[in-house]
């Protein structure tokens, strides 16, 4: 996060514009969002592992086989408690339209959905009109407003944060095959979505021109 040697007049705004919507009050009807995405190699075990007993640790070989990747996207509203998982093949265009398009569905109540989400090429409004219906692209580009985070700064995106306590809890170990890491990960997602786990955000405006002020360029 602080790896950081000139801010400039863009990034601060870009700043700027996400730190403030993690200010607002919540309202159900125009959630904030956080969207990212990441790779998860599939590992197999060559040898069966030891299971935990009592007294002495689990053990697992350091030989594994590689059994290819699945992209894992999460979408995670913040201060709803409300997060949307999925687990893909790519992460193209297609597949970034179709979980939009997934996630507009959940929220049928909101006006507008405000996304915030990294610069990666395909997270454009060209994914939904290449890859969807006219009527369905249509209806996102209404209810979708992007927030783009500034570059090289995706920790002001709470979507990390999420994807963190994910590995911590699910997916930071070997998971074989794409089917177990769809189980696991429904699963995960569903215990956190009962217990309506919240993020709370405390990095404001004022401290980050406290923390980050030498650094700017006007």
């Amino acid at each position: 996060m602080w790896c950081i040697q000139k801010i400039t007049p863009e990034y601060k705004k870009r700043m700027y514009d996400i730190l403030d919507l993690y200010e607002e009050e919540y309202d159900q009807k125009r959630p904030v969002i956080g969207f990212d995405e990441k790779p998860k190699q599939l590992i197999g075990e060559k040898r069966t592992p030891i299971p935990l007993k009592p007294g002495k640790p689990a053990k697992q070989d350091y030989t594994y086989l590689r059994n290819g990747t699945a992209n894992i996207f999460m979408a995670v509203e913040p201060k709803g408690g409300k997060r949307l998982t999925q687990v893909t093949n790519t992460r193209e265009m297609k597949d970034f339209a179709r979980f939009i398009y997934l996630l507009v569905k959940k929220y049928p109540k909101a006006k507008l959905i405000r996304l915030i989400l990294d610069n990666l090429s395909t997270h454009k409004q060209k994914a939904f009109y290449e890859n969807l219906s006219d009527e369905q692209a249509k209806d996102l580009v209404q209810k979708i407003e992007f927030h783009y985070t500034p570059t090289h700064a995706s920790w002001l995106n709470v979507a990390e944060i999420e994807i963190g306590v994910m590995d911590t809890e699910c997916t930071d170990r070997r998971i074989e095959n794409k089917e177990k890491l769809m189980k696991e990960i429904k699963a995960w997602t569903s215990r956190r979505n009962r217990q309506r786990k919240k993020i709370n955000w405390a990095f404001t405006k004022e401290k980050a021109d406290k923390k980050l002020g030498k650094y700017y360029t006007e």
